[in-house]
């Protein structure tokens, strides 16, 4: 294995002192919409037909759905862009939408943390609608680090140790499942919003799964994770049990209820939401030998494993495409990254006793999955955007529409469409 590139340690997608870096800050005391695109002012980011949604290729897409869930790890379909993809990409980033949308972000009020909407209101009361999904399950992330006494004489929205992180939806609507091919099973999952999540976010050291979880990687090492994400998705407490738990029960009670017909597990998320959705994935193909295809659309998502955890994903056939934009600082962090190398690290430039400070230290990570690429540079109204801007889940999405490929990386069409709706924001981060 070869050190590819280093990034700082700290991670800067979850410090307290640089909020700006992920969808969504510590919340203020106002309620916060950490969202630019609005569905009724912006119809190209609706479902409506006539929009960039249009389902124009529902044949296609019908009689190759496996295709575009990664069976063939979307080979000549990312570039150029192929325009179904795009728009199940784009699907899919609309479901991560809504799970923003329906968050309480008001950390004055007795509902923070949770989610603003019933379970089955929650899609069309968040814009988002016509989308076939029936919601089925709310789920809840606990954080794991043992807090000083102290903290609860602060703000109770200092000490929220478990919050509403996302929900499962099945496709229910049989014009929606004839255009997919298959029932899709949807997890969605918000980025960063808590206090205790930023700080969960910070032990970027890695470690070992948990023994209920098989962990042990094709070349003799142990898959290993990013201990504060593991945690957010392992941990519970008396009144609310564990993601994990949650995410097990949920598909288990899927696979009885569908596991006879074509079906499709898809798991999406951004910033925190995205590592959390390569989690869950990675359980659900270690836990259920019956399960369907998993696939993993994620946005703005940080490094989650080591090689040997990267290693175990493919062997199990899980299928990720991961959306990255270059300019975002999320996705160079936390620790090392290696390239597709099985000898040991070897770092030019290096001394070999940092080699080994950097191993001991348990800081070097492995991409997984594709990766589908895409630059804020490249796009006329996102170049100018700050750092905050580049890992927002909006621009993720406009960079999505405006794509074809690395020799055209923003077709014409998209400049009309991105440029009349980009400053409209519907609150300040």
């Amino acid at each position: 294995m070869r050190l590819a590139a280093i990034a700082v340690t700290f991670n800067p997608f979850t410090s307290p002192a640089t909020p700006k870096l992920t969808q969504s800050s510590i919340p203020s005391t106002t309620t916060i919409n950490p969202l630019k695109i609005n569905t009724h002012e912006n119809p190209q980011f609706s479902w409506k037909h006539g929009s960039f949604l249009t389902h124009s290729n529902s044949d296609k897409l019908a009689k190759n759905w496996m295709e575009y869930q990664g069976i063939n790890n979307w080979e000549g379909l990312l570039d150029p862009l192929d325009d179904t993809l795009r728009s199940e990409i784009l699907r899919y980033g609309q479901f991560v939408e809504a799970a923003y949308r329906s968050f309480d972000f008001d950390t004055s009020s007795p509902t923070f943390g949770s989610c603003k909407f019933s379970k089955n209101s929650l899609l069309t009361r968040s814009c988002i609608r016509e989308t076939g999904y029936k919601p089925i399950k709310n789920l809840r992330a606990t954080c794991g680090i043992q807090l000083p006494g102290w903290i609860d004489r602060g703000p109770s929205w200092v000490s929220t140790q478990s919050s509403w992180i996302g929900y499962v939806a099945v496709c229910q609507n049989k014009e929606e499942i004839a255009r997919l091919g298959r029932r899709d099973v949807v997890v969605v999952f918000r980025g960063t919003a808590t206090c205790l999540e930023w700080l969960e976010n910070l032990r970027a050291t890695l470690t070992s799964l948990p023994d209920d979880v098989p962990n042990v990687g094709s070349h003799g090492g142990g898959a290993m994770v990013e201990s504060g994400f593991l945690s957010l998705y392992t941990s519970g407490n008396a009144t609310c049990p564990s993601l994990q738990s949650m995410v097990r029960e949920e598909i288990g009670r899927v696979l009885e209820a569908y596991g006879d017909e074509p079906l499709s597990l898809t798991i999406t998320g951004h910033s925190l939401g995205a590592a959390l959705a390569t989690l869950a994935a990675y359980d659900i193909n270690s836990n259920f030998g019956n399960a369907p295809p998993v696939t993993v659309i994620s946005f703005g998502g940080p490094r989650v494993g080591n090689q040997s955890f990267r290693c175990q994903l493919e062997k199990r056939g899980t299928k990720i495409l991961r959306i990255v934009n270059s300019d975002d600082l999320i996705t160079k962090v936390p620790g090392f990254v290696i390239e597709n190398n099985d000898m040991a690290v070897n770092v030019a430039g290096l001394t070999s006793w940092v080699q080994k400070r950097v191993e001991e230290a348990q800081l070097v990570y492995a991409d997984v999955g594709q990766e589908l690429r895409l630059s804020s540079k490249e796009c006329p109204h996102l170049s100018k955007g700050s750092v905050a801007s580049c890992h927002e889940l909006s621009t993720y999405l406009e960079l999505v529409n405006g794509f074809v490929g690395s020799n055209c990386p923003v077709r014409a069409t998209a400049k009309r469409v991105l440029g009349e709706h980009h400053p409209k924001k519907l609150a300040s981060l």
